[in-house]
């Protein structure tokens, strides 16, 4: 075997599984058909969920240096913001910072961890069998390569090789819509003029070394395919018409059109091949959450497979990912779609008066504490929440895990999230303590118990034990104050979802 994963593409959601394999001690091989890395960026935004992930990796501090951190976020560009702060976690903002920036913190991490990235090698062909998968690889000077590996990973993008190879379906709808966008190094600076821009519609955002990001959507111009370059005249042109002014934009670092297919595969493994982030869904950038939503299947899917790669999964594990993010990625496909809908209705003359008053009900709507809250939750992550897979399952199972104190006996006085470090699970003991020797002596490896005082957070009130997942959902949760039918619960789970005792 070549390697235990061949992971296709390195952007975000690439490097990311790549880092949660390297981390479980399985041996990941990027093939990025880019000769070099990403120096411009489509994304701009780390959301709550994803900056939980960082943290739960202790990989934060190195990307809040390099970015901003913004409380409020839109959905679909109406004016009463969605307040992150009001969520559940030490995490109540989004993080602006460039998409180039969070690769190549992702791509050094995974350096770290021994994982080897290889730019220039683009994936042409795989086929699988019972035992691994084969894959061929064109090289810098165009030479064709066999490799094989135990997995294959596609986080190659809409256009997906690995996904077409694996004969998994793409279903949705095409593009019917297109925006543009520019990065440009000279832009008015009298502040009424971007103010204006602003309030008509147009996304203006400053990015580092003095470059400025302007994204709108021209009426006249939103149904030009988005394979069509943007130039400088036409880019002009559209400001003008959106909000009087061309705001003085000059020397343009990067133009871009962008679309709004929206697609979601119908499957997201077939054997040994596995699909995330873009390869498994696309939609229109509203709100940001494609990145997030890449980086958040990574982290589900990082220590499923290696459990796999290393033999001792349970019965059913790897299929969990799909039956878990698949619903994710549909529900993000379908949020953007109305939020595109949204601003489209406000766009085209015969549905301009009706799609204002829509929009205006929306916004109202936004400011009822119970409905922003929602749609914060869902827009930032923080609101996922898998189905349990047990019958009678606690109503935590699933949900992510609160940030509570706890101690472990290696590491002392610490967060829940930072005992995540390691990429293994944690037993939190509520109850005093008595099932940590247990955890420790059986499955020790793979499970780090800790203790905390019972009641450290309102949804753990009466909860006796917990089992927190790699990725920082709970596993498995109980209330039953009997230490030995406890007992009997807490090997079923840690069983079910650790596998054997080491």
């Amino acid at each position: 075997m070549d390697a235990d994963v061949i992971v296709a593409g390195a952007g975000p959601t690439g490097l990311m599984l790549a880092c949660e394999l390297a981390l479980a001690g399985a041996r990941p091989l990027v093939l990025e058909r880019r000769a070099e890395p990403q120096r411009d960026s489509r994304a701009l935004t780390l959301h709550p969920r994803s900056l939980e992930l960082l943290d739960q990796r202790g990989l934060l501090d190195r990307f809040l240096p390099l970015g901003r951190t913004v409380p409020g976020w839109h959905f679909a560009q109406l004016p009463t913001r969605l307040d992150f702060s009001a969520l559940d976690s030490r995490h109540g903002h989004t993080l602006f910072i460039a998409q180039a920036r969070t690769e190549a913190l992702l791509a050094e991490r995974a350096h770290e961890l021994g994982a080897e990235v290889r730019y220039g090698h683009e994936v042409t062909a795989l086929g699988q069998d019972g035992e691994g998968v084969d894959v061929r690889v064109r090289g810098p000077r165009g030479v064709e390569a066999a490799l094989r590996a135990r997995y294959a990973v596609g986080c190659d993008g809409g256009r997906s090789r690995v996904r077409e190879a694996a004969g998994i379906g793409f279903p949705g709808t095409d593009e019917t819509l297109t925006g543009v966008l520019g990065d440009v190094a000279v832009i008015d600076d009298d502040p009424a003029v971007l103010d204006a821009a602003r309030a008509r519609g147009v996304l203006v955002a400053p990015l580092e070394g003095g470059v400025t990001r302007l994204v709108m959507v021209d009426p006249e111009r939103m149904r030009v395919p988005s394979r069509e370059p943007v130039t400088l005249e036409e880019f002009r042109a559209s400001l003008v018409r959106i909000c009087g002014s061309d705001c003085g934009v000059a020397e343009p670092r990067w133009l871009s059109r962008f679309g709004n297919a929206t697609r979601l595969a119908e499957a997201y493994r077939s054997g040994r091949v596995l699909l995330a982030g873009d390869a498994a869904h696309i939609h229109f950038p509203a709100a940001g959450q494609g990145l997030n939503t890449g980086l958040q299947d990574a982290m589900n899917l990082g220590w499923k497979l290696a459990a796999a790669v290393h033999g001792w999964a349970p019965p059913g594990l790897l299929d969990t990912y799909h039956s878990e993010r698949r619903p994710i990625g549909r529900a993000v496909t379908e949020n953007t779609e109305v939020q595109t809908l949204l601003a489209e209705l406000s766009l085209v003359p015969r549905y301009r008066r009706p799609g204002a008053a829509l929009r205006a009900l929306f916004d109202e709507l936004l400011r009822m504490e119970e409905v922003n809250r929602e749609l914060a939750a869902r827009v930032s992550g923080l609101g996922t929440s898998y189905p349990p897979t047990a019958p009678g399952a606690d109503p935590l199972a699933g949900r992510r895990m609160p940030d509570i104190g706890a101690a472990a006996a290696d590491t002392g006085a610490a967060r829940v999230h930072a005992l995540l470090a390691g990429g293994g699970f944690v037993h939190l003991d509520l109850a005093g303590g008595a099932g940590s020797e247990e955890v420790s002596t059986g499955w020790g490896p793979r499970v780090t118990a800790a203790v905390t005082k019972e009641g450290g957070h309102p949804d753990l009130e009466g909860v006796k034990e917990v089992l927190v997942r790699p990725d920082g959902h709970i596993a498995w949760a109980t209330r039953t104050a009997d230490a030995a039918a406890r007992r009997g619960e807490r090997r079923t789970a840690l069983a079910g979802w650790a596998g054997t005792p080491s």
